[in-house]
């Protein structure tokens, strides 16, 4: 059939609108392209950039360096020294057991070690590194470097660790670090997320705990490119933390290793204090503990042969222990009473070796009395039925807050562990606490400070700085921070009658210089430097009449754990007192013959700054004192520190 040039045109009429709805659809479809690649990479450009560095940038925190410690005259204390590790990411170890297996062929790996590290890694995300061993020497990182082709997936890291150089000297001030457990993030309502990082140690008791906040420093932060499933690319950028506040404190660190020394394996604490700006320059417990094995990770035998021991090594009895203060609370009821206008220092009272109160006798120390005594006599010869009468004129109120503000019954803001607040017991105490109304034995006993007072040593201390000076002095043991002095304990003054004052020292000073004196046995001979001290016994049980019938008469023949505990307060130079010091003996018996010459000869080596000179001592005692220097000398690795260390 013939096609027509009508049909022809046609056809190409129809061709053309084809072409143009197929032109118009294309147009459209790439106009809306067009449009929607201007939206989403214009408009929403910066949107869509955000979440790709979401996805792909990671933070990571970088731990601080630890603020280090340091003793008043610069001696380091607490440091921070290169520790070695081992880690491993178990992606790349391929069979876990194996892997350690081989591992444990190159270096000794501890079973402790290995099971936490387990542990880690099953609870980790395959590609996270894991510690399998701490503190390890420099020769086992060089054994596992040389056989890295055989340990894929091993990789030795060096970090920070803290190592206390004078061991077990400060181990009760400055306590230890140790890692972060479960425990100590369940006490935080919103822990630090440097906390968070597997075995990152935190202060676990003392000055390490209490000052962990100014110590630990801030965090730094280091931006990393990880891929789809969180594993690190590349490190992009670094922005260092700043490290923990270094910390000076009073103590002085030689002072410290002698009363250490002095106070050798007894149950015993040990208190100087310094009158005038309230340094604490000594604290010591003994016996003490070697801090670092915590650091490291002490052991079930070590940490069994601490906590077993009658002794109580891991207590800091400095602050934690109370006891009964026994004669060296005499000067609170004497003062209490002179305030009050109930006593005059020259009146006297009869003692025939007891009292009669309420149908009960109370016995003085002096079975056969001290006859009639004065303020001055009562304290020298430490007469109980003075006491006992000038309590009943003046009642337990008052001799209470007078050992309050003599700084008894009060826990003082110094940052170590477990601080007691002792007792200075009232009629509502008693009455609240153990539901019986007050008699007026608990009034006698108190008196003497037995019964229901308790004090701590660094309580005894404060108070024997404040009778001393007459000031309101207060416990600083932290000197500076970061160089910034903190505030002096120096005080304002008591507003006490100075004369009453003036008499608490004399009696004080007979107390130890005078021949009748308890402490006479304990002077300082050289002039200038002469002590006023107090010695106590406070009685930890009575021995009963059956025990008597057996022939056990006096402390010497208890147990141990059952003799009375020795005390001894005391200060100097008498005539500008420097030094206030305390001293208790667990167990030791009576504080004249236990406590008083630790105290003397802890005092002397405070003055000196030093070993005192012989000539110091009473002649009698020359040859002993010399012997006994020589041998604390040779138990003292630490001392003259000097200032090698120093900051």
């Amino acid at each position: 059939m013939k096609r027509t040039r009508a049909d022809a045109e046609a056809g190409n009429r129809t061709i053309s609108r084809r072409a143009a709805v197929l032109g118009g659809l294309q147009l459209a479809f790439v106009g809306g392209l067009a449009a929607r690649m201007n939206f989403l990479q214009v408009d929403q450009a910066d949107q869509f950039r955000l979440l790709a560095e979401d996805n792909r940038i990671k933070d990571s925190l970088i731990p601080p360096a630890r603020g280090e410690v340091f003793d008043r005259n610069g001696v380091q204390l607490a440091k921070n020294v290169p520790s070695y590790r081992i880690i491993v990411k178990r992606e790349d170890i391929g069979d876990v057991d194996e892997a350690l297996e081989r591992l444990g062929r190159v270096v000794r790996l501890d079973p402790d070690d290995l099971e936490r590290a387990m542990i880690e890694m099953k609870r980790s995300a395959p590609f996270h590194p894991i510690t399998v061993a701490e503190n390890v020497s420099w020769e086992d990182i060089s054994r596992v470097s040389v056989n890295a082709p055989a340990l894929p997936g091993v990789t030795p890291e060096v970090g920070l660790s803290r190592i206390y150089p004078l061991g077990s000297d400060f181990a009760h001030v400055l306590g230890y670090v140790g890692p972060v457990s479960d425990y100590d993030l369940e006490q935080m309502e919103a822990p630090d997320q440097l906390l968070l990082i597997p075995r990152f140690q935190i202060g676990k008791v003392g000055i390490e705990a209490k000052q962990e906040d100014r110590l630990r420093g801030k965090a730094g932060v280091k931006r990393e490119e990880v891929n789809a499933t969180g594993r690190v690319m590349r490190e992009l950028d670094r922005r260092e933390g700043r490290p923990g506040a270094d910390i000076q404190l009073t103590i002085d660190a030689n002072l410290q290793n002698y009363v250490q020394a002095r106070l050798g394996q007894e149950s015993a604490s040990a208190v100087v204090m310094d009158c005038e700006t309230g340094d604490l320059v000594a604290i010591a417990s003994a016996p003490s503990f070697d801090p670092n094995l915590f650091v490291r990770g002490i052991s079930v035998a070590n940490y069994k042969e601490l906590t077993e021991n009658i002794y109580r090594p891991l207590a800091s009895k400095t602050v934690q222990g109370v006891y009964p203060p026994g004669s060296t609370f005499k000067m609170m009821t004497a003062l209490a009473a002179l305030e009050e206008g109930m006593a005059q220092p020259d009146e006297t009272v009869y003692c025939p070796g007891y009292l009669e109160v309420a149908d009960r006798r109370f016995h003085c120390w002096k079975r056969g009395g001290h006859g009639y005594v004065d303020l001055q006599n009562s304290l020298k010869q430490s007469c109980d039925v003075y006491y006992y009468d000038l309590a009943l004129k003046v009642g337990i109120e008052k001799i209470s807050a007078m050992a309050q503000r003599f700084g008894l019954g009060v826990r003082h803001d110094v940052p170590m562990s477990a601080i007691s607040q002792g007792l200075t017991p009232t009629k509502d105490w008693k009455r609240r606490v153990h539901g019986q109304e007050w008699v007026i034995g608990d009034t006698v006993n108190a008196s003497i400070g037995q019964g229901y007072m308790l004090a701590s040593p660094l309580q005894l201390a404060v108070m024997t700085a404040r009778i001393a000076t007459g000031r309101n002095v207060t416990p600083r043991l932290v000197k500076s921070v970061d160089g910034i002095e903190e505030p002096s304990g120096a005080g304002e003054s008591m507003g006490l009658n100075e004369n009453n004052l003036r008499k608490m020292r004399r009696a004080m000073y007979d107390v130890v210089n005078d021949r009748r004196g308890t402490g006479y046995g304990s002077r300082i001979i050289t002039e200038g430097m002469r002590m006023a001290g107090k010695s106590g016994t406070s009685q930890v049980r009575n021995i009963t009449a059956a025990e008597r019938a057996r022939g056990v008469v006096n402390n010497n023949d208890l147990p141990w754990e059952r003799r009375d505990h020795a005390l001894f307060v005391s200060f100097a130079p008498v005539e500008n007192p420097k030094y206030a010091v305390s001293v208790i003996v667990e167990h030791g018996g009576g504080g004249s013959s236990a406590a008083a010459p630790i105290a003397r000869d802890v005092t002397l080596q405070a003055l000196y700054g030093g070993p005192p000179p012989l000539d110091a001592y009473p002649s009698k005692d020359r040859g002993r004192i010399k012997a006994q220097q020589e041998e604390l000398q040779a138990v003292r690795p630490l001392a003259d520190l000097g200032g090698s260390d120093q900051a």
